[in-house]
């Protein structure tokens, strides 16, 4: 067998996943500090004011990672419910409901950020705006996968129920992302481009993508720690967990 694909078969042991992302989280959580750290440097200190909106263009580099990361975060979610409705795999059912808080957060966060943007650069807190609406009904997938998901008592049957409606909500991705394309909308269009030069200045640009990696780094990090939660409810019953009580007893004692 393929080395990557053992590997990744291997991955989906949930006593493997268990130590895999144990000896990860510290390191992703401490990268996405620095990464912040130097990004939140840049975008506060290196770039320069905007000449239309001045400084209050620097609530982007919060508002914008976050509102990749909603999106990003939906689509892990979305696609890991994809494999457990059809592969019927347990840690693909705990990874698409375990990033679904967090994907919930981030878009939380895009959303208020928004918000206190819009108000000096529109004139109001918030308008029925394309990209705002979609954004919004985003953040109500979220709300409905959880609740889902907490409504039904068996948790694997909640985690496929939740999965189907997190697939049924992947048509709004697109509608959130092109909104500001397909309609004349307040929301700005976009400015940075993974094909082609991006709008935006480079001084300006480092910060804003130095913060997208922190963002990046931290979901993966919160995702793994709420896996192993997860995980250890999930399998509470099986030999590899109870193995860890021992040792996790006398680390409190």
């Amino acid at each position: 067998m393929n080395p990557i694909v053992l590997w990744f078969h291997k991955l989906g042991s949930p006593p493997y996943f268990y130590r895999f992302a144990g000896r990860w989280i510290p390191w992703l959580y401490a990268i996405a500090l620095v990464a912040a750290a130097f990004g939140f440097y840049g975008a506060l200190f290196t770039a320069p004011a905007d000449y239309q909106q001045g400084d209050s263009f620097r609530i982007m580099y919060v508002h914008v990672p976050c509102a990749w990361m909603g999106l990003f975060a939906y689509l892990f979610m979305a696609a890991n419910g994809f494999i457990a409705l059809v592969w019927r795999i347990k840690l693909s059912e705990t990874l698409a409901m375990a990033s679904a808080p967090v994907g919930a957060a981030f878009t939380f966060i895009t959303l208020v950020t928004g918000s206190l943007w819009g108000k000096p650069t529109w004139g109001t807190w918030w308008t029925w705006d394309a990209r705002l609406t979609s954004e919004l009904v985003l953040l109500f997938l979220y709300f409905g996968v959880i609740g889902l998901y907490h409504a039904i008592e068996d948790r694997r049957q909640a985690a496929r129920a939740a999965a189907f409606l997190a697939l049924i909500g992947v048509v709004n991705l697109p509608i959130v992302h092109y909104s500001v394309i397909w309609w004349n909308t307040l929301h700005q269009g976009q400015t940075v481009s993974l094909i082609g030069p991006s709008k935006i200045a480079p001084s300006m640009l480092w910060p804003l993508l130095t913060l997208a990696f922190a963002t990046h780094m931290y979901f993966f990090a919160s995702l793994f720690a709420r896996a192993r939660v997860a995980l250890l409810e999930l399998e509470s019953g099986k030999e590899w967990v109870r193995a860890l009580l021992p040792a996790t007893e006398t680390s409190h004692d």
